[in-house]
């Protein structure tokens, strides 16, 4: 199991320093997300600044761009990293795409495939000299590339591409088209089990793909019991961000799995009333057990393993912010616990 960290910053004079730490205590990778700030222009940085480490984007809004402009950015990206970026891609939500970004929501699960194919059709392009475009879908139809325009060969595969999945259509799309998923941090083990991956695997048997080259990513509510700042503090964060995630109707699916629906319409009211810390007080221990992990920083990797063991995950990163000199001797400690039973990079 691979250990990373999402990046809690998008100051791009801060990413060399960062970026070089975060690689010398031993993470695997580093995740941006698309929030106040573009995912990509982080992720240049920290390739520059860099060896080892995977770079990804968890996520960029695929529909706030097109699979041409995406293409280009991963490619660049991709080579400049010597083969160390990964592509992964979300929809957001019909309000964002739409009056944040003024772009076109009618079948997100039909314009994600295409916006894959597409930005595959390109890549081939590509290797082809620039010539031989012809994508042709619904939503997009590229059919025009010439070599002024056409990005040079690259010596490494194509970016994998990983997409953010929750509901059916999603997971199924992800297994058949993607070389990974982004399960979202509002997860369970059993949520894993008896939703996810039959879905996930719905997906990669249509395709013919096989489970050994794909890759399940998530962070991990956690919940460090020996660290400078005291565990309530830790298990209070996680109370309330459960309970936001639980108030949103689009993770219905996870709350009904457990029979907690009548606490999630509950804390839909309380979100509306705009009650948000009080939400924190319904996520009673059952809950919390359900979705985060509780113990000391040495212990946790161990807790993680057991947890999703039979490669439920196979990278994940905890909901927590890293950044040196915060919690220097409990990160070593969980870092020195993933790196057991590895092979050396």
């Amino acid at each position: 199991m691979k250990f990373d960290t999402y990046l809690i910053t998008s100051d791009l004079q801060q990413m060399p320093a960062l970026a070089a730490a975060i690689e010398a205590v031993g993470f695997d990778g580093i995740w941006t997300a698309e929030t106040s700030h573009n995912p990509f222009l982080p992720l240049t940085l920290a390739a520059e600044h860099t060896q080892r480490i995977s770079l990804g984007t968890a996520i960029a809004v695929a529909f706030a761009r097109s699979p041409t402009t995406l293409a280009h950015i991963a490619w660049d990206l991709q080579r400049y990293s010597a083969g160390r970026f990964l592509l992964g891609l979300g929809t957001q939500v019909k309000a964002h795409v739409v009056l944040r970004y003024g772009m076109r929501w009618e079948k997100p699960v039909r314009q994600l495939r295409e916006s894959i194919e597409a930005i595959h059709a390109v890549w081939a392009s590509w290797r082809k000299g620039g010539t031989s475009l012809n994508y042709r879908g619904e939503f997009y139809t590229l059919r025009l590339m010439t070599p002024f325009f056409a990005e040079p060969p690259i010596d490494y595969p194509d970016p994998p591409v990983y997409i953010s999945a929750v509901n059916e259509q999603m997971l199924r799309l992800a297994g058949s088209v993607c070389e990974g998923v982004h399960i979202h941090p509002f997860h369970s083990p059993r949520y894993l089990r008896e939703y996810a991956w039959p879905h996930l695997r719905d997906g990669l048997r249509s395709a013919g793909r096989s489970r050994m080259n794909f890759t399940a990513v998530a962070a991990v509510f956690a919940i460090p019991t020996d660290g400078a700042k005291p565990a309530s503090v830790y298990e209070r964060s996680v109370r309330e961000q459960l309970a936001f995630y639980m108030s949103t109707p689009a993770y219905r699916a996870i709350v009904d799995l457990h029979g907690w629906t009548a606490t999630a319409e509950r804390l839909s009211t309380m979100a509306r009333q705009g009650e948000w810390q009080a939400m924190g007080d319904l996520i009673d221990d059952e809950m919390l057990d359900a979705f985060a992990v509780t113990g000391t920083w040495t212990a946790l990797p161990g807790i993680v393993k057991q947890r999703y063991a039979g490669r439920l995950l196979d990278r994940i990163a905890y909901y927590l912010p890293y950044a040196p000199g915060e919690e220097d001797a409990g990160w070593a400690a969980t870092l020195a616990g993933f790196k057991e039973g590895k092979s050396p990079p």
